[in-house]
Parts: C-alpha cells; structure tokens; sequence
C-alpha cells in the first residue's frame, strides 16, 4: 500500500526530505549544523544506527543583506518560534506567509551503514525530497551509488550537497564528473540537478542548500487535506516499559488527533498519547510533521503504513518455519533487539552471512531484552540467543546457565556479527566420531567395495558412518563433498559387529571415493 496525497483541499505543507550517502561523507555532521546542535548524534560503534526525524525553521534569502538580517531575526525570535512548535503553529506557518516567518522543513536521518540498506531505502519513499551527500575527497562511493539506486526507484526529486569543500584535497570538478558517470545529470552538465558545495563543519554554503530545498519544494507543489483520513509512515517501533508500544511516525495526509484509531497491517490501537518530535504533548499532528504515537496494541513493523481506516491484508500462504534442534551443519540462532528498526538491521546482516554448506535458521525476531520465555523456546531448538542494544533479565541468566544456552550480547552490531561468523565457521565443520589408522589393503578391485584393515586411534568406528581418506594434512576425495566414503560392514576376528572403539583392531567393508592406502587415516563423522 502507498501513502496517497492528492487532496480536496490543498492545503500547503513543508517537504519531507531524506538525507542520504556514502558512510563518512557528512550526512550526520550536516544535519547537526542544520538542528544547530554541536554534538553528532551518534550510537556506540560510531555509526548513526536508528531513524529519527527533525523539524528545522529555515529563513530563505534573496541576498547576503537580506540573510544577515534573517540570520539576526532568527537568533532572537526563531529559536522562541522552534520551542513553541505545535499542531496549530505548524498549520499557522502552512497557511501564513512562509518568506516572511520562514518555512519549515522536516529532515529524516537514515543510518549509513551498508546493514541498513532496507532503511535507507525506506527513507526514499517516506521523503518528498532528498539532498544527496558527496564528500569532495572521495567523490562517488558504493553507498552513494546504492543511494542513488533508491531515489530513482522510489522516484524520489533530489539536489546534491557537495561537502568538505574547505578540506585540503576536495576536488568539486572531480566529484561532479563522478556524479556525472554515475547518472546524476548536474546543471551545467548536461542536466537540472541542483548542487551548491558545502561545509558541514563550517556551515559554509548550507544556507543556499536549504534554499535549493525550499525551491525544490515548491515546485512539487506538495499538499494536504485536513479532513481526509490519516495516513503516514511508522519510522521505528520500541517497547518501553513503562509506556508499552511505542512508534515515531510521520504523518503524510489528514489530522491525526489524539484518542484517534489509527491501523496497520499488522496491528491497530487507539492513540492515548501524542507528542511531537520533541517527545512534547500535543493533542493533534498535521502532516509532514513527525511524531511519537502510543497505543498500538503490539509494536507495528518499521516501514509499514498506517491510516485512520483499517487495511485489508492479502491472504497469504504462510509456510511454518520448523525449528530444527541442534541439527548437524545448521546454526539455529534467536535475535533480539531494542526497537524494529535495530532488529530489521540485524536480522538483515546476519541473514547475509549464511554459507551454502552452513544454513542459517532464524527461530524468533522479537524486540525487548532476553525473558525466561525466551530461553526456553532456545533449549527446546538448541538455538543461540543474539542480543543487540538489550539486556538479559536474571531469571533468564539463571536459565542460561543451568541449560548451557549461548546468550551474546553488544551495542555494537560489528561485534555481533564477528561472533556468529564464528558460530557458522564451527557449524561447519562436520562432527568427528572417530579415527582409524589403515594398517593393511586386501581387495581393491572396485572403490565401491575395497576390504582393508586398521586400528582405531581414537573414538569409535561405526557401520554405515560416513568418512573421510587423510593422506598427511590432505583430504582425498577425487573431488567429491566431505564424508563421501561409507562404511559398509566391520569385522573382528571373523564376527561381524557393528561398532569398535578406541584400541580395537578390525576389518573393514568401505565404499570409497578413492583408492585406499597403507598409513592413511579414516576420519569418522557423525
């Protein structure tokens, strides 16, 4: 379902617009000068790695005189004006003569790590507009291209900042060329996008940027309908536990009023409590205005739409996942998370990791720390927990222990992904049962059927056991996959058994992917 906004009553209202780039290239240090504020928003790892979305007041100018007198105006009354943002300052602003009072405009900052690709793209189809972010030193980087994939998909307009423009080294010529081979037709290149160069370590030039947004903005004539239903975007989900679930949202169309229903795919609830993004009560929001709602009956799905009318779902066949215990080669893991939109990333950097030979089996995806439910439903799958931003409860960690579950958890999703790349390297590896010395070669007329004999080195020697030929370090196979040999019978003496242990000397039946020597080795697997 997509978010409609052609409206009856044409109601003007500011443009929401995505910040998007390569990791590094100033994404986060240009909307920290723009929210005026000195210190990167900035999780553990170093990287941006939630959702948010702001509310900026921007003065447009014609000229250096007229900014500087702007600029004065601002620092006495606009910051006055941001603390006494509302639902009726908002509609006040829409209505009211922005070139003189300013316009407002609504910023969504995406995480820039490749793991939040999903998000990223997201973000595009949320947003009116996108400033597009290219640092002048490097020019157009994998993340930038990945980013330009998704506002042409999402038919997204954008302009590009051109950033670290007072850096030694930046080269504006170079990163426009780069742009230019990339598919971004430039003004002055062949093509309308508009660019400015910048510093979002000075704030040179990010005035005449938002100007660009400004224009961009009117000319996609963006509206609303106050009357019309609700709808919007959920941006994330959490669960607090205090106030239950709670989703930052943003609105697109219609009023969204407290003690509203609102409903989404997955769930729906009454809005008991609204704020702004200030997290300040309000009793209604309009659109382009992001929010907090709480109220849902269960956490919404980052990304999903909502609206003020329920939204018929279609039917799907659903296939159980069946949880496999402990299987040989599959690595069974449980994730948990803070909030949605730090589960959809992990969930989506650890499915990548998955190896042909070492399947992946998600069990569960739950936001909130680690419960007694949870290690239960881990015994019973022999499942690691992955915990990323959480806490394990005590009761939990009792649990864990007596029963020998595997709990990670970090902050920092790099580490977590070290970790079960460890785990899928010793799911691996197949289980060794045992190892026997080849002492003696008798028949050998087939590979499918050579009789030898040897001396069990270590562990046990079973019938029907697949094996593996070592000749010193080197696996013989003919090329076929591990554990191709199979044992067909044993014998001791002239009794045939079916097992032997340690110590033991024996006869042995084998089809074998190649031919058998004196002094090799059998590796028995499981």
């Amino acid at each position: 379902m997509t978010v409609k906004t052609e409206t009856k009553g044409n109601m003007p209202r500011p443009p929401i617009v995505v910040v998007v780039g390569h990791v590094d290239h100033g994404k986060t240090s240009l909307l920290d000068f723009v929210r005026k504020t000195s210190v990167a928003s900035r999780e553990a790892g170093g990287i941006t790695q939630a959702v948010g979305a702001y509310e900026i007041w921007h003065v447009p100018a014609q000229n250096d005189a007229d900014r500087t007198r702007n600029d004065a105006e601002t620092n006495a009354e606009g910051r006055g004006k941001i603390q006494r943002d509302s639902a009726s300052s908002q509609r006040d602003s829409a209505e009211g003569d922005f070139a003189a009072v300013g316009r407002k405009i609504t910023f969504i900052d995406t995480p820039g790590h490749e793991a939040f690709s999903k998000m990223r793209s997201r973000g595009a189809e949320v947003a009116d507009l996108a400033i597009l972010v290219v640092a002048a030193d490097e020019g157009v980087k994998p993340q930038t291209k990945e980013a330009i994939n998704a506002l042409n998909e999402a038919k997204t307009p954008f302009i590009v900042a051109i950033n670290k423009i007072d850096k030694t080294g930046g080269d504006m010529e170079r990163a426009k060329q780069d742009l230019t081979a990339s598919g971004v037709l430039l003004e002055g290149y062949g093509g309308s996008i508009s660019y400015h160069g910048i510093s979002a370590k000075t704030g040179e030039g990010i005035n005449e940027l938002l100007d660009l947004v400004v224009l961009a903005a009117d000319l996609e004539n963006l509206t609303y309908d106050p009357a019309a239903h609700v709808a919007g975007f959920i941006l994330e989900a959490r669960h607090d536990s205090r106030r239950g679930s709670e989703a930052s949202i943003i609105l697109k169309n219609g009023t969204l009023k407290r003690g509203e229903t609102i409903y989404t795919k997955t769930t729906s609830g009454k809005v008991k409590i609204l704020e702004d993004f200030l997290e300040r009560p309000v009793q209604e929001l309009v659109p382009s205005a992001p929010g907090v709602i709480i109220g849902f009956e269960k956490l919404p799905q980052v990304g999903e739409v909502f609206s003020g009318v329920p939204i018929v779902q279609e039917e799907k066949k659903l296939v159980p996942r069946v949880a496999r215990k402990k299987e040989d080669r599959v690595l069974n893991l449980m994730l948990k998370a803070s909030d949605g939109g730090s589960l959809e990333a992990l969930s989506q950097i650890l499915r990548a990791l998955e190896k042909k030979d070492t399947p992946l089996n998600i069990i569960e995806e739950k936001v909130g720390d680690v419960t007694d439910g949870d290690l239960k439903t881990a015994i019973a799958t022999g499942a690691h927990i992955i915990g990323f931003k959480i806490k394990v409860q005590k009761g939990a960690r009792n649990l864990a222990e007596a029963h020998e579950v595997t709990i990670v958890t970090s902050d920092i999703i790099y580490d977590l992904v070290k970790v079960v790349e460890e785990f899928l390297v010793s799911a691996g590896k197949p289980a060794t049962l045992g190892e026997l010395e080849v002492l003696a070669v008798f028949n050998q007329k087939k590979l499918t059927e050579q009789l030898i004999g040897g001396r069990v080195l270590s562990g046990m020697v079973k019938t029907k056991a697949p094996f593996d030929i070592m000749r010193g370090a080197t696996v013989v196979n003919d090329g076929k996959t591990q554990g191709a040999g199979r044992i067909l019978t044993l014998r001791e003496g002239k009794r045939e058994i079916i097992s032997a242990e340690t110590g033991k000397e024996i006869g042995l039946h084998v089809n074998a992917p190649a031919l058998i020597l004196v002094g090799d080795r059998l590796i028995i697997r499981k």
